[in-house]
């Protein structure tokens, strides 16, 4: 007779609900453990995928504190931004209404899956009590000198009529909607993250319990380059400018010169020459197209300016082009070419009919086009015959000691670009007056209230523009006219620092207690989807640091150990709402229940891999769960009072093995074979209930496949618990541990003979099966000696003492 899964699933989560079962406080007498998934963003309703994550989160939570650690894992909202705006635009409900709708929605399918948080500790981006802190942190920032406004060239969203950090541009497109991303030129807020390049990158050398991989992204984002910078003067001019290079030992082979067309110099440069009219039509094609067509594969184009610049190692006239494959964004916004030894230059060069000079001796076989190899420097005077490394620090010294260069470090991260011209979001704490300028707004008047507008459309500037009531204002430091920053901030701002609130989510008067930040950080565990190891990631690490330089919390690093789980995968493509395949979890809850969906989510494969959705799964997981509950509440077989056989203390062995492996598979985040030695501890026990077993084997099997089973299915494994005549809460008993002694296998010699002569021997455990036994043989070196190409006849198995091979 099947459970009743919504009896129970009911039962048991209205009382974790009620009992504050995972309700903690700061205790100094034990080990914490701060457990957090990525706040989502409550932009539409959960679905399969999403359940993954918090599945294995809550596994966690429940294991740990069984594991007697002092475990927090709370929930919050990242409820401002693009995501709940455009929800909001779609469905024509104010972003308030529908956020407040959808996180009610969300919170209620959470606790369907029986994930426990502790709610006390719920915060929300888009409530007045969460953004005044944003707003003070924004203050600080500015006082610091980390927060500053400037007009520069962005991205901008034609669709969603926003400016895009770099990091929310993806291949030419918006990350949000896919829109083809603009450059526009606009008066924008910063955040000054290059301050804080070298401690982002040398610090990841910390975070050896994150993937390599995420590790890789922010080391390549960051993107540190040791180099040269050195003046390139205008010939026939007072005119000059700065270029960047990696390679200065190529210095030589430079035979023509690049500035990108946003660089401040080309109007300058062109100023009464015949290319004047060519090089503005050039720099206004180039404003339209993105960074990432700029730098792509295609063919390379440019214009020269009519300008030449001198090499000052051996004064050398070289032709200045315009180049839209040059950014200003990444180092000077000038580069010396050298085609011998870049490509691109390379490519550039053919196509212009200039000059083409090595620097670097190629390999004789060498078939290429620019080589970048290393090997001895030729064509570079007093460097010909050095190698790469040691021609790179001659080439600085040369230009050190005539004060026309010097060595330097360039990075690829940009400053964090905060501002957006969108309604739904944090308003930024600035006031602009005619007579003193930017105006931090007072902290007492924290926090700047966002108004409700009827129309929050984008519109290409910030709605609140139009609210005269909120422009208005007076300035806090000469109490003239002023009006206020309409701009607000970028949701990644929310993000940066909610696991920080969770520590201290009342705290009227400060940001957080530095006590209990300091109790509860680093987060021992934070898991959420490799997209954000670039964006989130990165800022947050960033904020993190800087409140440890304003002395708030110890940590510098947030997270200790990163997990990023696979997508989940339906009809060939990622489930999203947008592709129209999601798979909605309300059904199955209904149909299945929770910890039928629970264990089937941790059994679909690994979990840092993608995995395929199958009805079929839950159905067998379903099917599982009732097979468990008729073995406990005794429909299955016969319990009997007698003294253990052998057979029953092989399966009490068994069931040890299997706490073992169970422990080590969770701590190695191998969620996937946990499920698999629970079901074959059943089926060993079912077969062993139909010849009788022990009762005290039975009882004590039973208790450690419950205890087991608790984080994985906890309303069934607690309802089973309670019917076995317990009266303790199965959530905060102690996790089984393994008895060494138990757990070991007899291991015995096996001799494998060919045609009756023994040709090898090999240990195996004492209840090898006979096909094992045979594989086991077969893969032995020796034996592939005396069986591969001929033969076999026969093969005789006497498991676990012998296999005899016969061949002919």
């Amino acid at each position: 007779m099947s459970y009743d899964h919504k009896k129970i699933e009911a039962k048991w989560q209205k009382f974790w609900a009620e009992e504050g079962t995972f309700s903690v406080t700061e205790d100094e007498s034990r080990t914490k453990y701060f457990n957090v998934s990525m706040y989502p963003y409550p932009s539409g309703e959960l679905h399969m995928g999403h359940l993954r994550n918090y599945t294995y989160a809550d596994l966690l939570t429940r294991y740990r504190t069984m594991q007697g650690y002092n475990v927090l894992s709370p929930m919050g909202w990242d409820s401002f931004g693009l995501p709940a705006e455009n929800h909001a635009i779609q469905t024509g409900v104010h972003p308030r209404e529908s956020t407040e709708r959808q996180i009610e929605a969300m919170k209620r399918q959470l606790r369907a899956l029986g994930a426990v948080y502790d709610w006390d500790r719920e915060v929300a981006a888009h409530t007045p009590e969460y953004y005044r802190w944003d707003q003070w942190l924004f203050l600080k920032l500015y006082e610091r000198g980390l927060a500053y406004k400037e007009k520069a060239p962005v991205n901008w969203c034609p669709n969603d009529q926003t400016v895009l950090a770099n990091e929310q541009v993806v291949d030419g497109h918006c990350e949000r909607c896919g829109a083809t991303v603009e450059r526009r030129e606009l008066s924008q807020w910063f955040f000054r993250i290059t301050e804080y390049a070298d401690r982002l990158l040398d610090d990841l050398d910390q975070l050896d319990d994150w993937p390599d991989r995420v590790r890789t992204m922010q080391r390549n984002w960051i993107g540190r380059s040791e180099g040269a910078a050195f003046d390139l003067k205008v010939a026939d001019t007072d005119l000059g400018f700065e270029v960047f290079t990696t390679r200065p030992d190529t210095i030589f082979g430079m035979t023509f010169a690049v500035l990108a067309p946003e660089h401040p110099l080309v109007e300058a440069l062109v100023a009464g020459t015949d290319s004047e009219t060519e090089v503005h039509e050039y720099r206004r094609g180039a404003a339209m197209l993105s960074e990432v067509d700029r730098i792509g594969e295609g063919e390379k184009s440019g214009v020269f300016t009519g300008r030449f610049a001198i090499n000052p190692v051996n004064d050398r006239r070289v032709p200045i082009y315009v180049a839209d494959y040059v950014l200003m964004g990444y180092g000077t916004g000038a580069i010396m070419a050298v085609p011998g030894q870049d490509q691109r230059d390379w490519d550039f060069a053919q196509k212009y009919g200039i000059e083409i000079i090595r620097t670097v001796q190629p390999p004789t076989d060498f078939e290429g086009e620019a080589y970048t190899g290393e090997g001895a420097t030729i064509n570079s005077d007093f460097l010909d015959g050095m190698d790469v490394a040691p021609a790179i620090a001659a080439t600085v010294k040369w230009l050190e000691e005539r004060e026309l260069g010097r060595a330097t470090t360039n990075y690829r991260l940009r400053d964090w670009l905060v501002s957006r011209q969108r309604y739904w979001g944090c308003p930024i704490p600035m006031v602009d007056c005619p007579e003193c300028g930017f105006v931090p707004v007072p902290e007492e008047d924290l926090p700047v209230q966002l108004p409700d507008l009827n129309d929050y459309q984008p519109k290409g500037k910030a709605p609140l523009a139009a609210v005269e009531s909120f422009v208005s204002t007076t300035c806090p430091n000469c109490g003239g006219p002023a009006r206020r920053e309409t701009d607000t901030m970028d949701t990644f701002v929310d993000s940066s620092w909610y696991f920080l609130r969770y520590t201290d989510p009342h705290n009227e008067r400060a940001i957080f207690d530095r006590d209990k930040a300091d109790y509860w950080m680093p987060i021992d565990q934070y898991m959420g989807g490799v997209e954000h190891a670039v964006l989130h990631l990165l800022y947050a690490r960033f904020i993190t640091k800087v409140l440890h330089d304003m002395d708030l919390v110890s940590v510098e690093e947030p997270f200790a150990r990163l997990f990023t789980q696979g997508m989940l995968v339906k009809d060939g493509a990622k489930m999203s709402k947008s592709k129209g395949n999601v798979v909605a979890p309300d059904t199955y809850y209904d149909k299945f229940g929770a910890d039928a969906i629970r264990m089937f989510e941790l059994f679909m494969g690994p979990p840092t891999d993608d995995a395929v959705w199958s009805d079929n799964g839950v159905e067998g997981t379903s099917r599982f769960l009732d097979r468990l509950s008729r073995v406990v509440t005794g429909e299955t077989g016969e319990v009997v009072d007698r003294t253990p056989t052998p057979t029953d203390s092989e399966l009490l062995a068994e069931a040890h093995r299997t706490i073992q492996k169970v422990t080590d598979d969770i701590d190695r985040f191998a969620f996937n074979t946990t499920v698999p030695a629970m079901m074959t501890l059943v089926n060993n026990l079912v077969d062993q209930l139909r010849e009788g077993m022990a009762r005290e084997v039975f009882d004590e099997v039973v208790d450690i496949l419950l205890r087991l089973l608790s984080p994985m299915a906890p309303h069934i494994a607690h309802e089973l618990w309670e019917m076995t005549g317990h009266t303790t809460v199965l959530a905060t008993e102690s996790w089984p541990v393994s008895d060494p002694e138990l757990a070991r296998r007899e291991v015995v010699t096996m001799v494998v003979q060919v045609n009756g002569k023994v040709r090898d021997r090999v240990d195996v455990d004492a209840d090898i099966s006979a096909k094992d036994a045979e594989g086991i043989a077969r893969d032995r070196d020796r034996i592939k000696e005396f069986v591969n190409g001929k033969k076999v006849r026969k093969v005789i198995v006497r498991e676990p003492r012998l296999v005899n091979f016969v061949v002919g």
